[in-house]
This record gives C-alpha cells, structure tokens and sequence, in this order.
C-alpha cells in the first residue's frame, strides 16, 4: 500500500501536469495558453502579414500568430526552419459535445498568407511518431520578422516561443458540420 506521502506527492504531480485542466493542447471551449505563454500573448501586438511585408525590421512588433506546417521542418544545425500557412485563430474553439474534454483548438481553414519561421525546436517535437513536428502541425509561434525574406518571397519571424499541436489534435473550421460550436 502506497504511504500518504507518495500519494500526496502523487495528487501534486498530477495537479501540476493537469495545469488548467485543458492539457497540453487546449481541450477547452477558449484558448487556454500555457503559463510560460502567458507573458508573451500580453507582450504580442495586433498585426497583419500585409503590416509585417511593409514595415522595417527595427519596426518590427512583436506577433503572435497560428500556421500549419505545409513543408518538411529543415534542421540548420540548432535550429529548424518551417513555412507555415497562416491561419486565423476562431475564438470559441469547436467541440464533439457538451464536455471541454471533446473541444480542440480551432483554426480557419483558408490560409491568410506564408511565412517562415526560425526556432529552436524541443527535443520531443523531433522524435519519430505521431507527436512530431511536421507537415500539418499547428503552431502557435510568438516572435518578430526579421526583414529577410524566404526563397517564396514571405517574411521569415525569429520565434522566441512556440506551442505545437501535432495533426489530429486541433480542428480547423472545415469541421464545424461535424462538431458543435
């Protein structure tokens, strides 16, 4: 039998790794960001693709934006390079019933523009299975431009941080026949 002790130090672990009670990708109705996300969406700016192609790298503001991996992530020694499709975020995320279990981060399903992004990706993104980075994971990234721009004449945005939602673990609004709102 197990000592209170373990089973307290057991209670705790999992309050902790439940955080919010969304999980690591979000099962809720709305955007539950993680803490470490939490200052960077308040430091993060309103802006368009359209702002970030005009304005000078020293004009640059801080974003926040969501995009689809539509090609294979290149590693470039420490860090990966991805072109993302940028999607609008829907505020009140999509879900199979009543239960915030069944809700999954939902993004639009049209494209509002490329970019590429340049960051150090986490270990786990890269290992082998259904949890890895690539083609048709969602990105949250928070980051600026840098003023180059890619071989298809997009913005590249250094990322400072980025949360993955790997295939299967979002929506976009294509699914709203099948999912209620």
């Amino acid at each position: 039998m197990r000592s209170r002790k373990s089973l307290f130090l057991s209670f705790i672990f999992a309050c902790w790794s439940c955080g919010s009670g969304s999980g690591p990708y979000g099962f809720a109705r709305r955007y539950v960001p993680l803490p470490e996300e939490e200052p960077l969406l308040k430091r993060s700016a309103f802006a368009t693709l359209e702002d970030v192609r005009r304005l000078r790298p020293e004009e640059q503001p801080f974003i926040s934006w969501f995009g689809v991996v539509v090609e294979p992530p290149q590693n470039e020694g420490v860090k990966t390079r991805v072109r993302l499709s940028l999607r609008a975020h829907q505020e009140r995320h999509l879900c199979s019933d009543e239960d915030e279990s069944s809700c999954r981060v939902t993004v639009s399903e049209r494209s509002m523009g490329h970019v590429t992004a340049i960051f150090h990706a986490r270990p786990q993104d890269l290992l082998p299975g259904p949890e890895r980075l690539g083609i048709g994971s969602l990105l949250r990234i928070y980051g600026r431009a840098t003023g180059e721009i890619d071989s298809m004449g997009d913005p590249v945005i250094q990322v400072e941080f980025y949360r993955h939602w790997p295939r299967h673990t979002y929506v976009t609004t294509q699914m709203a026949a099948r999912m209620r709102r």
